[in-house]
């Protein structure tokens, strides 16, 4: 495997960059080996993580299979002490290397 793709682990956390970044992780971690990734994020970057996913599943890899989704709450505290909750979401993908891709 690749140095990039070791570092990486096989999980693409989705935050502030265009999506184009995300899909390309997600792409160079699936050449580098990994059958399974996960795509996760948090709060307002929820919905990026879902057009990640659509876009590696109809543009890129095509026989892309979302195995798994799981949502869920993180509780935070500021420096105040007041505790917020911030929904999270991780999408588990798994591609099949043999089809093709």
């Amino acid at each position: 495997m690749s140095g990039v793709a070791e570092g990486m682990g096989d999980t693409v956390i989705v935050g502030g960059k265009p999506i184009m970044n995300y899909v390309v992780a997600c792409i160079t971690l699936f050449n580098a080996g990994r059958s399974e990734i996960k795509v996760r994020a948090r709060g307002k970057n929820i919905s990026k993580a879902v057009s990640v996913v659509e876009m590696l599943r109809r543009v890129f890899v095509k026989d892309l299979e979302i195995k798994n989704i799981e949502i869920g709450t993180d509780v935070l505290k500021d420096e105040a002490g007041n505790e917020r909750s911030i929904s999270t979401i991780s999408i588990t993908l798994q591609h099949d290397k043999e089809s093709g891709e």
